[in-house]
């Protein structure tokens, strides 16, 4: 047995996470963990990690006792972890060649001068293992967060690992990339590696998964062994049945608030007209680099349109600048968490109330200095309003579950009224569960606004849309359906998107 896990249970203060859980996990096998967030995944990898230690229970290796007091003596066991947070992934500031080799490093395995060629000869075999073709003289913090997390992965897989551990592993991937990763899991099986793999995703599940262990609440809720009952599954990781999609609107008779003529993402790409209105929630959907951030950057004022025309609130719309684009009610809550909301925690306002109150600093401070009654205030009743796990505003976002960090970022753009709200994979890295929370908050303010939602994945774009359109090569190329039943649309219904320089194009049947 690669891995046996008995009775680990760990208390934080007087908050239980973990209580009696128990597993095994097979040399050459596939175990998928699942649970809501908050749910004890978290904890359970880190005492694996070495990070934690746990209050009772035991860890066998290989058949042998072991307990960890780092994660380099559990390294050295053979447990290796690929961390969902792009935190944990590596130093942003040192070169993908630096990174590859950063735990050779430490450990005084690489070379004194990492910059020369045996070194840049050891980078270029790591990353070739699982067939990562990257400038490896890149700067880290350059890189997408799908190139970051195949980065962490080439790492992780370095160390010939008995066990590997890979929370939300596809969150940041392509379908392309995705399949590459899988691919390289099946070579890691077929050499006697345990797999460990934590995600909501049913496909994944069905494709990689021998077996599912179920955590509710600290405590396992369910096993499951071929065939997989994925539904029962989640029934057993939320205590219930997976709720219905909410139901969608039809498409409001109001006055658009965005209106994009004959726009183009990039030089060379295909022209495209859009138009949003007030009260809609238009999914956009499209694979890792369809364009799908490019476009939202540009609505919020990080960079410009290559060509076309931009209309908001019926006026020409060119934003200076992200302050700008707030200023004037435009929003965004950016893909990466950790880059583009949360502060590192030596910063005096890092915690989630300093989080929330941020971007409109503007309004909530006097003379200067922020009103912190006022802050908190409005952070609870973020909190409340998103059913974020937290002690209170005073928490910092590390010490949440991935799913609650999330919804802290969403939590942060609804703070103030928005006239425009663009939401860029919104549902990355959370459970079904939280997921129909984040969709019911999303969709319960969209009356006072325009609400733009950036996924990689259509059924995230078919659960939270009332439209969906679709991106590929920096340009929207098709809507993919307007959610009514077939035959009912309105005679002379305008088509409201289409290539500036195409026929219109023809939308495939409702999934």
């Amino acid at each position: 047995m690669a891995l046996a896990v008995r009775g680990l249970t760990k208390s934080f203060g007087s908050t239980r996470a973990l209580a009696d859980v128990s597993f095994d996990l097979a040399a050459g096998e596939a175990l998928a963990l699942m649970g809501a967030n908050g749910a004890g995944k978290s904890t359970l990898v880190k005492i694996l990690c070495g990070v934690h230690g746990a209050d009772t229970g035991s860890i066998t290796v290989g058949g042998t006792a072991v307990t960890f007091a780092s994660p380099g003596q559990a390294r050295a066991h053979g447990i290796v972890a690929v961390h969902q947070s792009v935190a944990d992934i590596g130093v942003p500031t040192l070169s993908v060649a630096a990174n590859l080799l950063l735990d050779s490093v430490c450990t005084g395995h690489a070379p004194v001068w990492v910059g020369g060629r045996g070194s840049r000869r050891a980078a270029a075999a790591i990353a070739a293992g699982i067939g990562l073709d990257l400038d490896l003289s890149r700067t880290l913090g350059t890189l997408s967060l799908a190139e970051r997390q195949l980065v962490a992965i080439a790492r992780a897989v370095a160390h010939d690992p008995a066990v590997l551990i890979l929370d939300e592993p596809t969150a940041s991937l392509s379908a392309p990339e995705a399949e590459r990763l899988f691919t390289i899991l099946d070579r890691l099986k077929s050499r006697d590696v345990a797999l460990l793999y934590i995600s909501h995703r049913t496909g994944d599940l069905r494709r990689i998964a021998d077996r599912i262990v179920v955590l509710r609440d600290g405590r396992v809720a369910g096993r499951f062994g071929r065939p997989l009952d994925l539904g029962a599954a989640l029934h057993a990781m939320l205590g219930r049945a997976v709720g219905q999609a909410t139901p969608h609107r039809p498409r409001p008779e109001t006055a658009p608030v965005l209106r994009l003529s004959r726009t183009r993402l990039a030089p060379g790409a295909t022209p495209f007209d859009l138009i949003v209105h007030a009260g809609e929630v238009l999914a956009v959907t499209g694979p890792v680099g369809a364009g799908k951030s490019t476009l939202a950057g540009a609505l919020f004022g990080l960079w410009p349109l290559a060509a076309g025309d931009m209309e908001f609130a019926g006026r020409p719309w060119r934003p200076r600048s992200p302050r700008d684009a707030i200023r004037n009610g435009v929003f965004l809550a950016g893909e990466d968490r950790w880059r583009t909301t949360f502060f590192p925690a030596t910063v005096p306002f890092a915690h989630i109330a300093g989080t929330i109150s941020f971007p409109f600093l503007d309004r909530w401070s006097r003379t200067g200095l922020v009103a912190r009654a006022a802050e908190r205030r409005a952070a609870a009743a973020r909190i409340a309003e998103f059913g974020i796990r937290t002690r209170g505003p005073g928490d910092l976002p590390s010490a949440l579950s991935g799913g609650n960090q999330q919804k802290v970022v969403l939590a942060r753009w609804h703070a103030e009224p928005a006239r425009l709200l663009l939401l860029d994979e919104p549902f990355q890295g959370i459970d079904v569960g939280a997921r129909d929370d984040i969709v019911r908050a999303i969709r319960s303010a969209a009356r006072e606004r325009a609400t733009i939602v950036f996924v990689n994945d259509l059924e995230e774009a078919l659960a939270v849309g009332d439209r969906v359109v679709s991106m590929a090569e920096h340009a929207v190329v098709e809507e993919a359906a307007d959610f009514a039943e077939p035959g009912t649309a309105a005679a002379g219904d305008p088509h409201p998107l289409r290539p500036a320089e195409a026929p219109p194009c023809h939308r495939p049947p409702r999934p």
